[in-house]
This record gives C-alpha cells, sequence and structure tokens, in this order.
C-alpha cells in the first residue's frame, strides 16, 4: 500500500458535516466562463475555479479577489516589487487551511515575515472577505469586461 507522510499533517474529510444542499439552491452551475481573463492571462497562475456564476460566498471568487488586494499591499508596502498569493480553504472551515506567498526572488524581506504579515493585517475568512471589500455591492456588471 502506500505510506502516507501524517506527522504535523490535518486530515479534513467533509468537515461541514452532512452535506444537503444541492442543484440550484447551492450552485447556479454557471461556471467555468472567462477563467483566465478573469486572473491576468497567462500571468498569474491559477487554481481553476471560476468566477462567472458564483455569488461572493465561493471562495473562487471572493479569495481570488482577496489575494490580488494582499499581493497589491505587499507590493505597495515595500516587501517586495512582485508578488503572488495563494490560499486554500476547506468547505465549513472558515480560516484558510493554507497560505503561500510567492516574490519571484523580489522580497525585500525575509518570506516568513510576509507571511506573518498577511495572517495579522488581513482577516482571509470567506465573510470578512465579503465585509472588508464590500462583494454584496452590485458593481458586477459595471467592472466585467
Amino acid at each position: 500500500g502506500i505510506k502516507l507522510e501524517t506527522e504535523g499533517y490535518r486530515l479534513l474529510v467533509n468537515p461541514t458535516g452532512r452535506f444537503e444542499i444541492g442543484g440550484p439552491m447551492g450552485d447556479a452551475g454557471l461556471t467555468g466562463r472567462k477563467i483566465i481573463i478573469d486572473t491576468y492571462g497567462g500571468m498569474a497562475r491559477h487554481g481553476g475555479g471560476a468566477f462567472s456564476g458564483k455569488d461572493p460566498s465561493k471562495v473562487d471568487r471572493s479569495a481570488a479577489y482577496a489575494m490580488r488586494w494582499v499581493a497589491k499591499n505587499v507590493v505597495a508596502a515595500g516587501l517586495a516589487a512582485r508578488c503572488e498569493v495563494q490560499v486554500a480553504y476547506a468547505i465549513g472551515k472558515a480560516e484558510p487551511v493554507g497560505l503561500f506567498v510567492e516574490t519571484f526572488g523580489t522580497a525585500k524581506v525575509d518570506h516568513e515575515k510576509i507571511e506573518k504579515a498577511v495572517d495579522e493585517v488581513f482577516d482571509l475568512r470567506p465573510a470578512a472577505i465579503i465585509r472588508d471589500l464590500d462583494l454584496l455591492r452590485p458593481i458586477y456588471s459595471q467592472t466585467a469586461a
């Protein structure tokens, strides 16, 4: 069999409990449109989640916006000349389960300090992202390409 390293890891299996909301009430089914154009073309890496057809409660959309915001602020603060931020969530868990900052060799301070600053300055729980970026304000059609 396959031996997995388990020390220092948490295994989350359906952490939200029973999944009872499905169909149109759980997801519009209209995802997958304009994925790359919504995320800087080929400039930045992409995890595969689309924005189209998703409301801000879906981290595919809200967390992508938040990571742009975080990366912009890392650069604006002079911590790095370039920045890409990756985040991972588990369904049913508000706090991110992973955060990674890539500065492409342009960091002015240690990477751990940048990640610590991001963790201390930004509340990356989905509800906080929606609140802080005012994502329930319906301006999407005005800003759509």
